[in-house]
């Protein structure tokens, strides 16, 4: 088997999703995702990466990985060329599934169980749907479009979305009100004023659910060391599950300080590139729980990497996912796949809402619990609709 083609999809509506198609002389077609600068994404993969890959075994996924990682801007980030590996990498493994007509978390090893928990990530409808995915400017508070616009809802209602959750069977939910604070001083301080506004989130939660419902608390990376611990000893009294990219994941000595501070647990981070920073994290016990981004961070087979190199350490997985359809599914069969998954990540108002202008599959959320993909392959397609898109663009790289 060879392949044939890499065809690149992206629309101006859904302007940082891309989509590659992997055309093999079988017939086989495998789909991969990855999202954010989607254009820049595209470039290198049709300019750098298909002279590479035309004509190779799309079955052979390792040795493909490491001929797209060897070049030397490509081995330990999730910029444009990382997230150009991390797309093709889910693609392959869509058509190694299908091959063997059997779901891709088979193919990486079978289910380690038969549910998997999900929290909430409290985004809205157009959240990460925006052109220009900027922190606050692009929240869209007070621009409802459906039941679940959460981040209004956490902003404002915390207790309310917090009862919806539990209503729905979802006991875990993440929410990131300093946000505001971090961009208005720079994240180099909070004032007492600024201070008292973010917790009443987590105020009305734990007054209207007590301790039913867990909180993960985003930061973003947009804090300096001083204010971040300031911050989480504040939060402490509430309980917090993790605190997640407290800040920039680019020094594993201040996140380590950071981690000693606290009785929380850090959680990063989807910002970091291949298993080899999250080594040098793990080696400072900067991080007690692992979370990868499998389109940012090298796709499913660097993912896997990660999972097992955080059980090396007794660390748990937790995929990330604030992105596109196709790479929550990706996620979901690595959740299931991995022992050490603590839980998967998801937003409802994205596999309620536009995930399904989108793809032919949604995966099925029940009780708090995902259940597993069925199908060969990662069991999703595109619409039908979405190749008939007049905002739909198009490139190819044929052998």
């Amino acid at each position: 088997m060879k392949i044939t083609q890499i065809e690149t999809l992206k629309t101006e509506e859904f302007s940082n999703v891309l989509w590659v198609r992997i055309h093999t002389d079988a017939g086989i077609i495998g789909l991969g995702e990855t999202f954010y600068g989607a254009g820049a994404v595209e470039a290198h993969i049709h300019d750098t990466l298909a002279m590479r890959l035309l004509g190779k075994n799309p079955l052979h996924i390792e040795a493909l990985h490491r001929e797209m990682t060897n070049l030397p801007m490509a081995q330990a980030s999730t910029g444009a060329e990382s997230r150009a590996t991390s797309a093709i990498d889910i693609g392959l493994w869509d058509i190694f599934g299908k091959v063997c007509d059997q779901p891709v978390h088979q193919m990486l090893g079978g289910l380690c169980r038969d549910k998997q928990r999900v929290y909430n990530t409290c985004a809205g409808y157009k959240y990460v749907r925006s052109h220009n995915i900027k922190p606050v400017s692009t929240w869209n508070l007070g621009d409802a479009n459906g039941p679940y616009e959460d981040l209004d809802g956490f902003m404002n209602r915390a207790d309310a979305v917090a009862e919806s959750l539990l209503e729905s069977g979802i006991t875990a939910m993440k929410i990131w009100p300093f946000d505001p604070a971090a961009i208005e001083n720079n994240g180099v301080h909070i004032t007492p004023e600024q201070m008292k506004k973010a917790v009443e989130p987590f105020e009305k939660i734990r007054k209207a659910v007590g301790d039913k419902i867990e909180i993960m608390v985003e930061f973003h990376s947009l804090w300096n060391l001083p204010t971040a611990i300031k911050i989480a000893r504040v939060l402490e009294q509430y309980q917090p599950t993790w605190y997640e990219d407290p800040i920039r994941m680019n020094s594993p000595q201040a996140l380590s300080e950071f981690a000693r501070s606290t009785t929380v647990p850090v959680c990063a981070s989807e910002t970091l590139g291949s298993r080899f920073p999250y080594k040098d994290m793990l080696d400072r016990d900067a991080m007690q729980i692992v979370m990868a981004d499998l389109c940012w961070t090298g796709g499913l087979t660097e993912g896997r990497k990660i999972a097992a190199l955080a059980d090396t350490y007794h660390r748990p997985f937790a995929p990330h996912d604030c992105i596109g359809p196709v790479g929550f599914i990706a996620a979901i069969h690595a959740s299931f796949s991995q022992p050490n998954t603590l839980i998967q990540e998801s937003v409802r108002a994205f596999y309620t809402g536009w995930y399904k202008e989108l793809v032919d599959n949604v995966p099925v959320i029940k009780d708090g619990y995902v259940l597993p993909m069925q199908g060969p392959g990662l069991g999703v397609d595109l619409l039908p609709a979405v190749y008939e898109r007049s905002d739909l663009s198009v490139r190819r790289s044929t052998l």
